[in-house]
C-alpha cells in the first residue's frame, strides 16, 4: 500500500524513513540492521538498482536515501538528480567505498545535491561503529533547525525576476557592491553551483566563499569552483590580495578574514580562534571582517546549511550598511543557516540560488 505524501519536514515523534539503494544483498541486510538498531529510524525499502529505487519512490515517501555509487546499470552519481526529484524532499546520503574524505566522488556527490557522504567499508567492516557513524549522519540532517521543527517565520518571498516584498525600504536603493561573500554548509555546494553558473564570466567583483568542508577537500573544491564560476579560484593563504575577477575560498582549518591595506585594497588574514558557532572555518568572522572593510558595498549571501553559522556576522553586515540575501527554504537541503538569518529579520531578499546569481550579475542591490 502506498504511503501518503507528508508535508516537508518531520515532527519530533515521526520515525525517519530510510530507503537503501545498494546492489549487495549483504550490505543491504547489514545496513538495515544497523539503521534499525535504535528506535528513531526505520527502513522503508532496500533495493539493488536505480530503476528499482525510482519505482519505489513513485509510490512511497521516504526522508533519507542511502545511495551507493557503484550500481548495475545507471550509477548512483548519474542518477542522483533524478532521485532527488523523485524523492520529493528526501535527503540523499551517499554511502560508498569511493566517498572518502577529499575524494572526487565525494565532491561530485555534494555538488549534485547530496546532503552528506560516508565512506563505506568492506562487508567485513560494516560494524557497530560504522552503524553509529551512519545513524549520526542521518540524525544530524534532522536535528539542527529543520524547518518543520522551528517556529514558522512569516516572510514573503518574491518569485525569481519579480519585486520582493520582503525587502526593506533602504535595500531598495540601487547601490553598487564591490565584493560578494558567500557562506554555506550542508547542501551548499549544489546551491553554489547553481548560483555561480548564473553569474557571467565578465562579472568583475571578487567573490569570497566559506563552505564547511574538511581540509582534504579544498584543492579539489577550488578547482570545481573555478569551473562553476568560469574564473580563477584560490584556496586562501595568509596575506593573499583580494583581486577583481577571482574567487577565494577559505581553507578547511582556518577562518578567512579580510583586512584593509595601507595602499588601498584588501588582503586575507587566516585565523583559528574559537567562535560562537563552533565552526572552523566559520562564516561569522568572514562576514564581520568584510563588513568592516567594505561597509555598504558588501553583498553577503547565506546558502543551505545546518546550524546558525553566519547569523552573528550578518548582524555586523547590516550594522555597516551591507546587503544580505539568503537562500529560500524550498531550494535548501537544510534551511538552518539561511533560516536563522531570515528569522532575525536581516534578509534583504530570500531567493533560490539561480535568482541570487542573476541578481549578482546586475551588480546592484535587490
Amino acid at each position: 500500500m502506498a504511503i501518503a505524501i507528508r508535508p516537508p519536514g518531520l515532527s519530533p515523534a515521526d520515525p525517519i524513513r530510510v530507503l537503501i539503494v545498494d546492489d549487495s544483498v549483504v550490505s543491504r541486510a547489514v545496513i538495515t540492521r544497523l539503521v534499525e538498531a535504535g528506535d528513531r529510524m526505520g527502513v522503508a525499502g532496500a533495493v539493488a538498482t536505480v530503476a528499482a529505487a525510482l519505482a519505489f519512490l513513485a509510490v512511497e515517501t521516504v526522508d533519507v536515501i542511502l545511495l551507493d555509487v557503484a550500481l548495475p546499470g545507471v550509477d548512483g552519481l548519474t542518477a542522483l538528480p533524478d532521485l532527488l526529484n523523485a524523492g520529493r524532499g528526501a535527503r540523499i546520503v551517499v554511502v560508498s567505498s569511493s566517498a572518502g574524505d577529499g575524494a572526487a566522488t565525494t565532491i561530485q556527490a555534494l555538488a549534485l545535491g547530496a546532503a552528506d557522504t560516508l565512506e563505506k567499508p568492506g562487508t567485513s567492516g560494516l560494524s557497530a561503529e560504522f552503524g553509529r557513524q551512519l545513524v549520526d549522519r542521518i540524525g544530524r540532517l534532522f536535528d539542527r533547525l529543520p524547518p518543520a521543527r522551528r517556529p514558522a517565520v512569516a516572510l514573503k518571498v518574491a518569485p525569481p525576476g519579480g519585486p520582493n516584498p520582503a525587502m526593506t525600504t533602504s535595500a531598495r536603493t540601487a547601490t553598487d557592491f564591490d565584493i560578494v561573500a558567500i557562506g554555506a554548509s550542508t547542501g551548499g555546494i549544489h546551491a553554489l553551483s547553481n548560483l555561480l553558473r548564473a553569474v557571467p564570466p565578465g562579472f568583475s567583483a571578487p567573490i569570497v566563499v566559506t563552505q564547511h568542508l574538511p581540509v582534504s577537500f579544498m584543492a579539489y573544491f577550488a578547482a570545481q569552483l573555478a569551473l562553476m564560476a568560469g574564473r580563477p579560484c584560490d584556496v586562501a593563504v595568509d596575506h593573499l590580495r583580494v583581486r577583481p575577477g577571482r574567487v577565494i575560498v577559505a581553507p578547511g582549518d582556518r577562518h578567512l578574514r579580510c583586512v584593509s591595506l595601507p595602499e588601498g585594497g584588501a588582503a586575507v588574514r587566516l585565523t583559528a580562534e574559537p567562535v560562537a558557532s563552533g565552526c572552523l572555518p566559520s562564516v561569522d568572522p568572514m562576514f564581520a571582517s568584510l563588513a568592516d572593510v567594505y561597509g555598504p558595498r558588501l553583498l553577503a549571501i547565506v546558502l543551505s546549511g545546518m546550524g546558525r553559522d553566519g547569523a552573528e556576522g550578518v548582524q555586523r553586515v547590516k550594522a555597516r550598511g551591507g546587503c544580505v540575501i539568503v537562500q529560500d527554504q524550498a531550494s535548501s537541503v537544510v534551511w538552518g543557516m539561511p533560516g536563522v538569518v531570515a528569522a532575525q529579520g536581516h534578509a534583504d531578499a530570500i531567493l533560490p540560488p539561480e535568482a541570487i546569481g542573476r541578481l549578482i550579475a546586475t551588480g546592484r542591490r535587490p
